[in-house]
């Protein structure tokens, strides 16, 4: 039941990311593509600034409660989809370095389900984690791929 929880979100990401992904196509000159990684690594957040970009654009759908650009952490507030208000997630996005790298990247999800007038913990799919990381990655390298042409 996890996975329900984004499916809607994570398959309309998917497509927006695949759609501007081929617009984004083409080729660029090797100079532009090494003075666009190097101001990507030497921000002024601490942190990649496409994943940093691309984990706003993503969790743009809840509320965020923590947004530390120095140490590369998001947090969202409890998000309930609207037709499921009985299920709800948190999701804490950690970038891990400079570089983008899907080892730069770390994603948490904690899922509650409403039981008894009481939020009990419940257990998230991996697959759902991946998927998150995934889609953040493809948003990542989209917007650089943007950025260099």
């Amino acid at each position: 039941m996890a996975h329900f929880t984004f499916r809607s979100f994570a398959n309309a990401a998917i497509c927006s990311a695949a759609a501007f992904g081929l617009v984004a196509c083409g080729g660029g000159n090797d100079e532009r593509l090494r003075t666009d990684l190097a101001a990507a690594q030497t921000t002024t957040i601490g942190v990649n600034s496409y994943l940093w970009r691309a984990s706003l654009e993503t969790l743009s759908f809840a509320r965020l409660t923590t947004a530390d650009s120095a140490g590369g952490v998001l947090i969202t507030d409890w998000y309930s989809q609207p037709e499921n208000p009985n299920e709800r997630v948190s999701i804490s996005v950690t970038i891990l370095d400079q570089t983008l790298r899907a080892d730069a990247l770390r994603v948490n999800a904690t899922r509650q389900v409403l039981q008894g007038g009481q939020w009990v913990d419940a257990p998230v799919a991996a697959a759902t984690v991946q998927r998150l990381e995934d889609i953040i990655l493809t948003t990542a390298r989209d917007i650089r791929r943007s950025s260099i042409n």
